[in-house]
C-alpha cells in the first residue's frame, strides 16, 4: 500500500537546523510507523506546513496539495500523521477535512496512538467531534497563555516582537545563565538614519526622494520580506516616520491578527486595551523633530485634500484608490533586472494619456537598487502584450469554445443542466431540514443559523434558475446567428479588452500562470511569461523606432504571429 504523510507546526522554527525541526521529526516518525506496517511512503506524497496555524485552512499550501490530491482519485491509500491536531485545530473544518479523506478512500492513521480514525458509526463521529473540540480549546488556551505572557513583558518594558529598525534585540540572562527575556537597545548607526529621515521630511523631502537618497548612500535598511527587493522604499520611510517608539514610547496590543475562527484578519483594538510604557532609554529623536516632520506632513495632506476636491469630490480624500487597478498590466508585470513590479507613472489623474510603464524599484528607490530606467507608454505595451496573447485565440481554440457553448445551449445540454439544478435543489432542501432539526434539538445556535441562511439563499438561487430554464424555449434559438455573433465577438476580443480594462485583467488571471517578466533591451522591452496549460508567451515592445515590434509563439495552438503598433 502507498502511504502519504502530513506534518504541521504552528510556529516557524527559525534559526533551527532542518533535522531538528518538529516537522522533520514528525516525518521521520511517520515514515518509521509506515514501514512497520509494511506500507511504502513516496516522497511526492509528503505534505508539510511549517509555521502555519491549525486554524488556517485557506492559505496552507501543504494541506491544499493534500486535499487536491484526492481528486479525481487519491494516488495513496493511507495517510499518516502524529495526531488529529496536525490536520487542524478548528473543530468544523478539521472534521470536514477528515470526512473528505475517509470518503475519498484514504485510511487515516495517527502514529502516536497507533490508531486509525474511522467514521463508520454515530459514536465514532461523536468521538471525532469531541476530539476536534478539545484540540480547538487547546489552541484557544494557548492563545490566552501567549497573550498573558506578552502582556506581562509589555508592562515590564521587555521586547514583545521582532526586529525594529534603529534598535538591537539584546538577550538578558538570569542567574543560571539561561535567557530571561529580550530587551531593545539603540543601534547607533541605524539611529543616525532615523534622525536623518525625520530631518529630511521636516525640510520638505518626500517619501520617494528620501528613499532614493538613502539607497544612493547605501544606507542600512530594514530587512525586506522574502521575495521583495531589498533597500529603502517610500513605504518603509513612512513606517519610520509613523513609529512613536523613536520618542521613547512603546505601545503593545494595538491590533488583533486573527478572528474568532482563527483566520488572519488584522483589525484594530480599542485604545483602552493598549499597553503603553515609557522607555526614555529608547528615545532616538526629540519632540521637536517629531512635530516638525509631522507638521509638514499635515500640511501636505491638507493640500492634497484641497486639490483632490475637484476630481474626487468634496469631502473625499485624494489618496483614495479603487481596489481594482485602472491599468491592464499592473500586478502582472515584473522587472527582470530586480524582480520588482512594473508600475504606472506620469500623466494626469483624469486619463491614461501620458502614463508610462516603468520599474517601480528604479523610480521609487533609485538606480542603486535597480538600473532599469526604461519607461514606455502604456498603450504601446498593452497593445504588444494583447497582440502576443492573441495567438492563444487561434481558430482551433475558438472552434472548441463555440462547440462547448452550443452544446450547453442545445436541448440536450439544457436538459442536463435542468437535471443538475433539480438534484442540487433537492440536496439543499434536505440540508435545510437537517439544520432545522438541529436547531430544534438545541444545537449551537450561531453556526447553525449562519449555515441555515446560506442554504436558504442557495435554495432561492436554484429556484430562480430552474424557473428561468422552464421559461426558455430552446427550439426558437437561431443557432447559426448565435455562432456568427459569438465568433465575431471572440475575433474582436482585443479591441473590447482595451476598452474594458477590468475584463482584460480578468482574462490575464485566467490565461497567465505567472507574472510577465520584462527585460529592457535598448529602448525596447522583451517580455515573456508562462501561460496556462504550459503555453509559452514571448513578445517585445519598445521604442527602437516610431514603431513597436512584436514577435512570439504559443505552444499548443502552434500559431506563429507578428505585428507592429505605432
Amino acid at each position: 500500500m502507498i502511504a502519504a504523510i502530513y506534518a504541521r507546526k504552528s510556529t516557524e522554527q527559525t534559526g533551527v537546523a532542518d533535522e531538528q525541526k518538529s516537522v522533520t521529526r514528525q516525518i521521520e516518525h511517520a515514515r518509521v510507523y509506515a514501514e512497520s506496517k509494511g506500507w511504502t511512503v513516496a516522497s511526492e506524497y509528503i505534505f508539510v506546513d511549517d509555521g502555519i496555524s491549525g486554524a488556517e485552512f485557506t492559505n496552507r499550501p501543504g494541506f491544499i496539495r493534500l486535499m487536491n490530491a484526492l481528486k479525481p482519485r487519491p494516488p495513496f491509500e493511507v495517510l499518516v500523521m502524529s495526531e488529529e491536531s496536525r490536520l487542524g485545530r478548528e473543530a468544523i473544518e478539521t472534521a470536514y477535512a477528515l470526512k473528505q479523506l475517509v470518503t475519498g478512500g484514504v485510511r487515516v492513521f495517527f502514529y502516536l496512538e497507533d490508531r486509525e480514525r474511522t467514521l463508520n458509526s454515530p459514536l465514532e463521529k461523536a468521538m471525532l467531534s469531541l476530539q476536534t473540540m478539545a484540540d480547538e480549546m487547546e489552541r484557544d488556551k494557548a492563545r490566552m497563555r501567549v497573550t498573558d505572557a506578552m502582556g506581562r513583558k509589555a508592562r515590564a518594558g521587555h521586547c514583545c516582537g521582532g526586529r525594529v529598525f534603529g534598535y538591537d534585540n539584546v538577550e538578558i540572562l538570569d542567574g543560571s545563565g539561561k535567557r530571561s527575556h529580550v530587551e531593545r537597545a539603540v543601534n547607533p548607526s541605524e539611529a543616525v538614519i532615523v534622525c536623518q529621515i525625520f530631518d529630511l521630511c521636516a525640510a520638505g523631502t518626500g517619501y520617494t526622494r528620501i528613499a532614493k537618497l538613502l539607497n544612493a548612500e547605501h544606507a542600512p535598511a530594514p530587512r525586506s520580506k522574502p521575495g521583495r527587493v531589498s533597500g529603502w522604499a517610500p513605504s518603509s520611510v513612512k513606517e519610520i516616520l509613523d513609529r512613536r517608539q523613536y520618542l521613547g514610547e512603546t505601545v503593545w496590543n494595538r491590533t488583533k491578527n486573527c478572528n474568532p475562527w482563527g483566520q488572519k484578519r488584522p483589525h484594530s483594538r480599542p485604545e483602552t486595551d493598549w499597553i503603553r510604557h515609557a522607555m526614555p532609554a529608547l528615545r532616538i529623536i526629540s519632540d521637536d523633530q517629531w512635530h516638525a516632520a509631522h507638521g509638514r506632513l499635515a500640511i501636505v495632506r491638507a493640500r492634497m485634500l484641497e486639490a483632490g476636491k475637484g476630481f474626487f469630490g468634496v469631502g473625499t480624500s485624494a489618496a483614495r484608490r479603487d481596489v481594482e487597478s485602472r491599468y491592464l498590466l499592473t500586478g502582472f508585470a515584473r522587472c527582470a533586472v530586480c524582480g520588482g513590479n512594473l508600475g504606472v507613472s506620469g500623466g494626469s489623474h483624469s486619463s491614461a494619456k501620458g502614463h508610462m510603464y516603468g520599474c517601480l524599484a528604479y523610480h521609487k528607490r533609485g538606480r542603486s537598487v535597480c538600473g532599469n530606467g526604461l519607461k514606455l507608454p502604456i498603450a504601446r505595451v498593452n497593445d504588444a502584450v494583447l497582440k502576443t496573447l492573441g495567438g492563444l485565440f487561434c481558430p482551433a481554440v475558438i472552434d472548441a469554445v463555440l462547440e462547448d457553448v452550443l452544446e450547453v445551449m442545445s436541448p440536450r445540454g439544457c436538459a442536463n443542466q435542468m437535471h443538475d439544478l433539480q438534484a442540487e435543489l433537492r440536496a439543499v432542501e434536505r440540508e435545510l431540514d437537517r439544520l432545522t432539526a438541529a436547531i430544534a434539538a438545541g444545537g449551537p445556535l450561531g453556526p447553525l443559523l449562519e449555515a441555515l441562511k446560506a442554504r436558504q439563499v442557495r435554495r432561492d438561487e436554484l429556484a430562480t434558475a430552474i424557473a428561468a430554464r422552464d421559461a426558455a424555449d430552446v427550439g426558437y434559438f437561431n443557432w447559426k446567428a448565435i455562432e456568427t455573433k459569438a465568433r465575431a465577438h471572440m475575433n474582436a476580443w482585443r479591441a473590447l479588452l482595451t476598452k474594458h480594462v477590468h475584463d482584460g485583467r480578468q482574462l490575464l488571471r485566467e490565461v497567465l500562470s505567472g507574472p510577465l517578466r520584462f527585460t529592457p533591451e535598448g529602448r525596447t522591452y522583451r517580455f515573456e511569461g508562462q501561460a496556462a496549460m504550459g503555453r509559452l508567451l514571448v513578445g517585445t515592445a519598445g521604442l527602437t523606432t516610431s514603431l513597436v515590434a512584436v514577435r512570439g509563439f504559443v505552444d499548443g495552438c502552434n500559431v506563429p504571429f507578428s505585428g507592429i503598433a505605432a
